[in-house]
């Protein structure tokens, strides 16, 4: 399948948090970026925007990302949006999907292919495991929406081999480059793209000591859950100040010299 204008809508995760490229915009590359350049290489007239920004809820998503994407006549649009919705208090579940589904109509009534995700299952991850039951109802609901309008689901909640920190970035919420990289094979795979992506087998990680463990979870404690919560009291995001990586769209000629 080919595609000739990919626009990627969404959070952190489409944005590339944790997959540190200095000679990008917001110095980030991502699986999105990866994806891109596999089906530039299909079409010298292909051509890309990423409209992503770190720490947006879902309802900034839509506002702020879904009409600009419309208005570029993409054929192929990702989005993944109401993961960091699920880690806030007093969420309704049924109303944030509702929400979702009313935008996903709107992109699939371009005629464009449309890939959503459901969120990954945290449960073998401290802390965020907590999150499980929250995450499991929103992708039920977000696998109906999918349905209703013809739309591709990437099921990152049965992906195989994230439970493995090294596909994680020091922060244990975003994907390392080798979680990018994963996660680009998966949406080639499943828009059915041939691409080079090769899948890294990690070879069974060093057991830790319980203090060793523990020293690990307190510095994770100090660089990313006690700013995390200041930021909630303060009412502050991540993504304040930042802008998308590509708001416009970029041609193959200016991916693949990257």
């Amino acid at each position: 399948m080919g595609f000739t204008r990919y626009v990627a809508l969404g959070d952190s995760f489409t944005e590339g948090v944790g997959d540190a490229d200095p000679t990008r915009p917001n110095g980030l590359r991502g699986w999105a970026d990866r994806v891109a350049e596999q089906l530039a290489r299909h079409d010298e007239g292909f051509a890309y925007a990423n409209l992503a920004i770190r720490g947006r809820l879902l309802d900034a998503v839509i506002a702020e990302q879904l009409e600009p994407a419309v208005a570029m006549n993409p054929d192929l649009v990702t989005i993944y949006a109401g993961g960091n919705d699920l880690m806030r208090p007093g969420l309704d579940v049924d109303a944030l999907v509702d929400r979702y589904d009313t935008a996903i109509g709107k992109l699939a009534a371009t005629g464009a292919t449309v890939v959503v995700f459901t969120a990954y299952d945290t449960g073998w991850a401290p802390v965020f495991r907590k999150l499980r039951g929250r995450i499991a109802i929103y992708n039920e609901l977000v696998r109906e929406v999918a349905d209703r309008h013809g739309v591709m689901v990437l099921d990152y909640w049965r992906l195989k081999g994230f439970d493995d920190y090294r596909m994680w970035d020091t922060d244990r919420l975003h994907m390392s480059s080798l979680g990018h990289t994963r996660m680009a094979a998966e949406v080639l795979d499943l828009l059915g793209v041939d691409h080079d992506i090769t899948r890294v087998e990690l070879e069974a990680a060093a057991e830790l000591s319980r203090r060793e463990q523990r020293r690990q979870n307190a510095a994770w404690a100090r660089t990313f859950l006690a700013p995390w919560v200041m930021r909630r009291i303060r009412g502050v995001s991540s993504g304040d100040g930042i802008t998308p990586r590509w708001p416009q769209p970029v041609s193959a000629a200016e991916l693949l010299a990257l």
